[in-house]
């Protein structure tokens, strides 16, 4: 056993038999609102290499590698999600095995993940959906890190290079919503649909889908030789049956990969995407909200979380049934060689008589998009401008928008890589103010989400990241910037903490988790003031409202010194 989970006061210093290892600030989430984590998919990679690395090094082999953090509640929520994630990936453990680790000693509760909004939060991510989620999307394919290009998912997720991303790989790709014209606005860059094109026709993007009120042409796809689709619905707002029952024909229905957008490409496509998860790989509402989110932060917000909650039953009985047939017809055909031709020409054309839905006309839409901005600026115009204000644009280089204009270059697609659902009960009460960004949906009592919603967390200090970024605004992927390797801790004599809990290879068959009011705390409780929070200058300053009796570590493992690491993972 050489792997270690700890949480601590104060900065240790490595030992001739101990090597101690801190992300909290070198991988920081960056908020739009209350949000604080999960860390995205790209941040992971980079952790489960940094530990990788560690685990091979020659100079470690016979030490403890002990991963700490900080008692600062929200980083220390992240930093349980990428050591569990980790465990489930690598140690190849169960998301409950990993989760229930990670709850063992005389330790702290772990504060929920929350949406990309303010005020009071109604629907708490727990730590184990996040595994939960990370581990059905492993399952199906829907990333592996031994393929997975970092470079190109940083650069793309950048606005100024097109901000999208990938939520399955060849399937979904969720985007911001693209503009009449390239130019900067605000210092927010806005992109024309043509900006697009060489990337979707290279990747094999076939269908655009368009959620927001139109601000572009749609000709200008469909010349292109794109299907194009309308299916506006009002921001913040949740989808329609009929929108829903529209969306999905269109996916199942597409040749290629559909691209996603509304204004921010957050709330409404998160959604809808979601719902075809949900009905096609039976995620629960909280494993294909975690899996969006990591793959593209902020997404799904408000009564969203909840309109997902209350669609699981009926989605998961309609992929249910779709499933059932297709193996009903895959058993036919074992039966009778002769007849398989015959049965599957019959059950297909009716199996497949789903009317393809021909693109939507814009004017159908014209009505309900002006009730969108009648108010002024949407959800999605502030979460834009958030996201643009977190580096700082070099607008002089930018008077000639020819220099600013990205152009999506050809570049190798990476591919990504279902335990069932694994519900962990959990109360508590608080009151607050609802968000103005996002008004919950009323629920009934006994409804799902009026249990989620009588858990009440709160919001986080919003502290928005800000850095340089390439004067170029990145052109080309040609300018794709390498990750800098790490340098090693120093290493000085001091004895070993003190810590409590256990290996997970000594975990036996028992799957049965502690209750989760004992390990999830309520993001009310937690002080909005806390001096350390997201600030990503506060290095090295453990700050805590919780006593003493929780500063002890915990073993966390195994890790098989023999065991082969990935030979894809390089330093």
């Amino acid at each position: 056993d050489r792997l270690y989970f700890a949480t601590l006061r104060s900065k240790p210093k490595s030992t001739v038999n101990t090597h101690y290892f801190c992300t909290d600030e070198e991988l920081v989430y960056e908020n739009f609102y209350g949000d604080f984590g999960p860390l995205n998919l790209a941040m992971l990679y980079r952790y489960c290499c940094k530990l990788n690395k560690k685990l091979k090094y020659f100079s470690l082999s016979r030490k403890k590698i002990v991963y700490y953090t900080s008692f600062d509640q929200r980083k220390r929520a992240n930093a349980a999600f990428l050591i569990g994630s980790y465990a489930v990936i690598y140690l190849k453990k169960t998301p409950e095995e990993a989760y229930r680790t990670l709850l063992s000693g005389s330790n702290p509760p772990y504060l929920p993940f929350r949406d990309a909004s303010f005020g009071t939060c109604t629907y708490n991510l727990t730590i184990l959906d996040c595994l939960q989620g990370i581990s059905k999307a492993l399952r199906h394919g829907f990333f592996d890190f031994k393929t997975f290009d970092v470079d190109e998912y940083e650069h793309y997720e950048r606005v100024e290079n097109g901000d999208f991303n990938w939520i399955i790989p060849g399937k979904f790709l969720a985007f911001s919503g693209p503009h009449p014209k390239s130019k900067l606005e605000n210092g927010y860059p806005l992109h024309a649909p043509e900006a697009y094109f060489p990337y979707f026709k290279k990747h094999n993007v076939t269908s655009v889908v368009r959620l927001n009120k139109k601000m572009y042409e749609a000709k200008r796809f469909t010349d292109a030789g794109f299907e194009h689709y309308d299916l506006f619905f009002i921001d913040g707002s949740t989808p329609s049956s009929s929108i829903v029952k529209r969306f999905l024909s269109i996916c199942e229905n597409a040749d290629g990969a559909v691209a996603v957008h509304c204004k921010a490409g957050l709330g409404r496509t998160g959604t809808l995407i979601a719902c075809y998860i949900m009905k096609h790989y039976r995620f629960t509402h909280a494993e294909a909200i975690a899996w969006i989110r990591i793959c593209r932060p902020g997404s799904i917000i408000g009564p969203q979380q909840h309109f997902l909650e209350e669609k699981q039953a009926s989605l998961w009985l309609e992929g249910d049934l779709i499933r059932s047939k297709q193996k009903q017809r895959a058993a036919d055909g074992n039966i009778n060689r002769v007849l398989c031709g015959l049965n599957a020409v019959s059950i297909s054309d009716s199996f497949k008589k789903v009317h393809r839905l021909e693109p939507y006309r814009e004017d159908d839409f014209e009505d309900k998009a002006g009730v969108e901005t009648q108010n002024g600026l949407t959800q999605g115009d502030k979460l834009n401008a958030l996201k643009s204000r977190r580096r700082t644009w070099l607008l002089s280089l930018c008077n000639d928008w020819r220099f600013c204009f990205f152009r999506l270059q050809d570049v190798k697609l990476h591919t990504r890589s279902i335990s069932q659902p694994f519900r962990l009960n959990f109360s508590g009460s608080a009151e607050g103010s609802m968000s103005p960004l996002k008004a919950s949906r009323a629920m009934a009592l006994n409804s799902p989400s009026a249990e989620r919603m009588s858990r009440i967390p709160t919001s986080s200090s919003s502290n928005l990241k800000s850095v340089s970024i390439h004067s170029r605004l990145a052109s080309s992927l040609g300018n794709l910037y390498a990750a800098s390797d790490d340098d090693e801790e120093e290493e000085s004599k001091m004895p070993l903490f003190s810590r409590t809990g256990f290996s997970v290879h000594h975990l036996n068959g028992s799957l049965q988790l502690p209750h989760r009011n004992n390990h999830e705390l309520n993001n009310n409780l937690y002080n909005r003031n806390s001096s350390s929070g997201n600030h990503p200058n506060s290095q090295n300053s453990f700050h805590s409202d919780v006593t003493d009796e929780y500063a002890s570590a915990f073993l966390y493992g195994p890790y098989d010194s023999s065991s082969t690491i990935p030979e894809s993972i390089h330093s």
